[in-house]
């Protein structure tokens, strides 16, 4: 029961070919399960003409365990085996050439972070139907996540696998409308209420009273102190996708 309840993974392998040259490699995506409660599956493929396999067994991965130097409980290695096999530097290492079936040997190689265990895991081409089967198989899991996904609610969708493109459109979007607004408040000028006043007043006095009178200096306030127009205050997209 070591595997029972295991959520599968999926993500992409950064391909590297040693040893021979060959056509330009495609991108390889990795589907890790359980077909059963004692072993885990690893299938590799780029859709095309390369998909690998791999099947252990729990004493395959406790021999794995002690050949990295893992110290630590089983719960600990297969917690850190998932964390290395989900970061960002999981590659697929092809060495050899072969003439109908491209590389010779392929090993999917994982770490959690620079300086820790590396996990080696060796992989066997697949020929057709098995190939084929594994594929039809990645392709469901995603389409079964994406059917999951599609029915979460949008929030739901927006905190899941959407929330990198939404923090990236929404800090464009900010700092837009932050730089239309700074330009907007540049080139608005309050008119100017005291001098208009003033000026309409005089005139009105002017046409009842043609009498010298005396001139009386009016004081124009300062620049510096009159009221400025400020731009609207922006919440941070981002509190708002955190929230």
């Amino acid at each position: 029961m070591v595997f029972e309840g295991l959520k599968a993974v999926i993500g992409e392998a950064a391909p590297e070919r040693r040893g021979g040259g060959g056509a330009p490699l495609r991108r390889f995506l990795y589907y890790v399960h359980s077909p059963d409660p004692s072993h885990l599956r690893i299938h590799v493929t780029d859709f095309h003409s390369n998909t690998w396999e791999a099947l252990r067994s729990v004493s395959q991965f406790e021999d794995m365990k002690d050949s990295i130097g893992f110290g630590g409980t089983w719960s600990d290695f297969m917690d850190y085996f998932l964390a290395s096999i989900q970061s960002n530097d999981v590659k697929l290492i092809l060495d050899g050439q072969s003439d109908s079936r491209g590389a010779g040997s392929a090993r999917l190689v994982a770490q959690k972070a620079k300086g820790m265990p590396v996990i080696v895991i060796s992989l066997l081409q697949l020929d057709d139907p098995e190939a084929r089967e594994a594929i039809s198989n990645l392709s469901l899991e995603l389409f079964s996540i994406y059917k999951s996904t599609c029915s979460l609610p949008q929030g739901d969708q927006r905190h899941g696998i959407q929330s990198v493109g939404v923090l990236s459109t929404a800090k464009d979007a900010n700092g837009s409308v932050k730089g239309n607004l700074n330009s907007y408040s540049k080139k608005q000028k309050l008119p100017d209420t005291t001098t208009g006043a003033s000026s309409d007043q005089s005139n009105h006095d002017a046409s009842k009273d043609t009498r010298p009178a005396k001139v009386v200096n009016t004081r124009v306030v300062p620049v510096h102190r009159r009221s400025k127009v400020r731009g609207a205050v922006l919440l941070n997209p981002e509190d708002d996708v955190n929230d």
